[in-house]
């Protein structure tokens, strides 16, 4: 009898069994089917996550944080609204400008050339062609990249919009490279001295450059090179190498070493933004661009007398004008202390997308050895008077874009 119970007891514990294993396969199937769902939902949510969050872009994936959305047509459903109201803003965040001069030049001469012409070469589309072309990496610059993308567009008659729609990064360089460039050229007029009067930096020759000029309209490169005209200086690439004050970090500008006093010029028409005292760069002006897309930094001006006097927060500067005074202030809390030991002008030039990066960690500032390279054909000359003892230029300049800001902001012209 204890036998026969032993044995139904084994049958039973193997029907059990039987069934057990039967129930787990279908729910390790329904599990697999789960597993697959899940892990489709989460690349879609990551890759979205991904998008939200342009922080995480790499320098390559900026042109998709730049992407722009139209407004709504009149009659869209509300929610579209919605959505695009509460969309992070996206914007560049980081630029390496390392467009070498040959490029900037070549493509800056096939823009004036070709003005007014039936296909008008835009340098800085040009610029941003390369730069796709290239992966920013201007070592690999051969001019006739240049020229065969001229030809294409000049002879061929193919729209740079056509020749670009496989290049996914186009868009990212040319607003980066926009950025940068964007005041650089242009239409304006300025005083131009008659054929028969001659050159020279200060003095008689001067006297009658101020009385024998005319106006003259032109195209071409309306920014300035920061040192005047006639003023010796010597510089190298310093960007990025180490400085040790107050803490250590990186050299965020461009050093040119030259004599006291020599005048500073305005490299772009902008509005001063910041005048003063600056531990780290002694007197200093800060001056942003018309389109608020470039601000300006000329630092370690002259001990005493280091702006011109009728400069101010808030000023309307033209290319080309003189602003201050190279010294060698700095390097102290102490306003007015030349802690500098070579007299020099710390040129910076910084990108702002957006005005969350104009102060703090994701400020932008580019290595602009090759744009001061690139400016050096555009020099302001400069005369003093010996009463006020201060520096003006000579030929005066009208740029559109004052105008314009002026109309604008209903300021008097």
């Amino acid at each position: 009898m204890f036998q026969k119970i032993i044995r139904h007891a084994i049958l039973a514990e193997g029907v059990i069994l039987v069934m057990s294993l039967f129930i787990v396969a279908i729910f390790r199937q329904d599990e697999k089917q789960s597993y697959v769902d899940a892990e489709q939902v989460m690349s879609q949510e990551t890759m979205a996550g991904e998008w939200e969050s342009p922080e995480e872009f790499t320098k390559e994936e900026l042109d998709k944080a730049t992407e722009e959305y139209s407004e709504p047509e009149e009659g869209e459903a509300k929610e579209t609204t919605q959505s695009l109201e509460t969309t992070e803003k996206k914007f560049i965040k980081w630029v390496d400008f390392n467009v070498c001069v040959e490029a900037m030049n070549d493509a800056y001469e096939l823009d004036v050339e070709s003005y007014e012409s039936e296909v008008h070469l835009n340098w800085i589309e040009l610029l941003a062609y390369l730069g796709t072309k290239y992966g920013g990496d201007f070592k690999q610059y051969k001019s006739k990249d240049l020229t065969t993308l001229a030809d294409k567009l000049v002879n061929e008659k193919i729209p740079m919009k056509e020749i670009t729609a496989d290049m996914q990064y186009y868009s990212y360089y040319y607003e980066a490279y926009e950025a940068v460039l964007g005041g650089f050229v242009g239409e304006y007029e300025i005083e131009v001295t008659n054929s028969d009067a001659t050159a020279g930096a200060n003095g008689l020759e001067n006297d009658k450059k101020t009385k024998d000029k005319k106006w003259e309209k032109k195209y071409g490169l309306k920014a300035f090179l920061p040192i005047a005209k006639n003023f010796p200086y010597n510089d190298y690439d310093d960007f990025g190498v180490a400085r040790s004050y107050g803490y250590r970090r990186q050299h965020l500008g461009h050093d040119m070493m030259g004599q006291v006093g020599t005048p500073i010029i305005a490299v772009e028409s902008g509005y001063v933004e910041a005048l003063g005292w600056n531990q780290y760069g002694g007197w200093r002006i800060g001056i942003r661009s018309l389109d608020n897309k470039r601000y300006y930094y000329y630092a370690h001006l002259r001990q005493n007398y280091p702006y011109v006097k009728n400069l101010e927060v808030g000023s309307i500067v033209q290319a080309g004008d003189v602003i201050g005074y190279l010294g060698r202030t700095g390097y102290s809390t102490k306003e007015n202390t030349n802690n500098i030991d070579t007299p020099h002008l710390h040129f910076g030039m910084q990108l702002i997308f957006d005005e969350s990066q104009k102060e703090g960690n994701n400020e932008i500032w580019i290595n602009c050895y090759n744009i001061v390279r690139f400016l050096y054909q555009n020099r302001s000359e400069t005369t003093k008077n010996e009463e006020t003892k201060e520096w003006y230029r000579i030929y005066n300049i009208v740029d559109p874009s004052v105008t314009e800001y002026k109309l604008k902001h209903g300021l008097k012209l």
